[in-house]
């Protein structure tokens, strides 16, 4: 079943109409992992997201029903209609507005520091950490499944990582996002908000500043004497820079299990490619530390 029929199928049952009363509008661009659309049902807009193959190896959807509703206790994020956490679709509530990615994340900063500081100070308590380590273990073993080896430059980035840990780790973790790249905040006329909160938990809030240098790590250095309100020192920049080393180690295996599982071909996606330029950037992050 195609999207549109499949999108149709489930919203007609769930708001009790007909199939031709669900169209879509258009799809959503951004991230590896899922298809989202617009969609109009009998005059409202929604957003409906369908998880890419094989998507659930990186998202508890139980820990995604669990979080969506302090996410949008906070007010900055669209609210959730349906979350099937079987097969991780979801419907929400469409925001009008524009997807930063669009435009110059650097015009943003300011509302970006705010709207992060909102999460980071936010009295919302979970049992959930985002686990970071722990989670890299398990993506690298999916990989291994496939019988990959990584390679001495992975092992080697890797290993500074583990033995500078306790230098970019937080002594207490907050509430984060988790995934905090600008195509990730929509730009509305009611101000900010902050979408996608599918890899949320405890962490160091430094993870969702360097996370939003996805684009360009020059949108993180700009954006973290903002969030600061200073200029950083050393540690603290290279705190910033360890975080995004961990993330492109992260989606480097992410980009390998595409690759690996047939995605390459069914998207026209070099997979393998981007997995290359993930571990670029690792390395970059490691030779950029003061």
């Amino acid at each position: 079943m195609d999207h549109e029929r499949r999108i149709q199928t489930v919203c007609a049952e769930h708001f009790g109409l007909t199939p031709s009363s669900i169209t879509l509008v258009k799809r959503l661009m951004g991230g590896m992992s899922n298809y989202t659309y617009v969609i109009d049902v009998d005059g409202e807009q929604y957003t409906y997201r369908i998880p890419g193959k094989n998507a659930g190896h990186f998202v508890d959807r139980k820990e995604e029903a669990f979080h969506l509703p302090l996410a949008e206790s906070l007010g900055i994020s669209n609210d959730t209609v349906k979350l099937d956490i079987e097969t991780g679709e979801k419907i929400g509530r469409y925001i009008e507005g524009t997807p930063m990615s669009e435009g110059d994340p650097l015009k943003h900063l300011k509302a970006v520091a705010a709207l992060l500081k909102q999460v980071h100070h936010a009295t919302l308590t979970t049992p959930i950490d985002y686990a970071p380590f722990a989670r890299l273990t398990r993506y690298e073993a999916l990989v291994r499944a496939y019988d990959h080896t990584h390679s001495d430059r992975y092992h080697a980035i890797k290993t500074t990582l583990l033995e500078r840990h306790a230098d970019f780790a937080a002594d207490s973790t907050t509430f984060t996002h988790g995934d905090a790249q600008p195509s990730n905040f929509v730009i509305t006329d009611q101000g900010l908000k902050l979408v996608d909160w599918e890899f949320t938990g405890n962490n160091d809030p430094y993870y969702d500043i360097a996370q939003f240098g996805n684009m360009n790590f020059d949108h993180a250095r700009a954006l973290l004497p903002v969030y600061l309100e200073r200029e950083p020192d050393a540690h603290e920049h290279n705190r910033l820079h360890l975080w995004r080393a961990f993330q492109c180690l992260q989606w480097h295996n992410v980009a390998l299990y595409k690759a690996f599982i047939g995605l390459s071909e069914e998207l026209g996606i070099d997979f393998e490619k981007v997995a290359g330029i993930y571990l670029d950037k690792a390395d970059a992050m490691i030779a950029s530390l003061k």
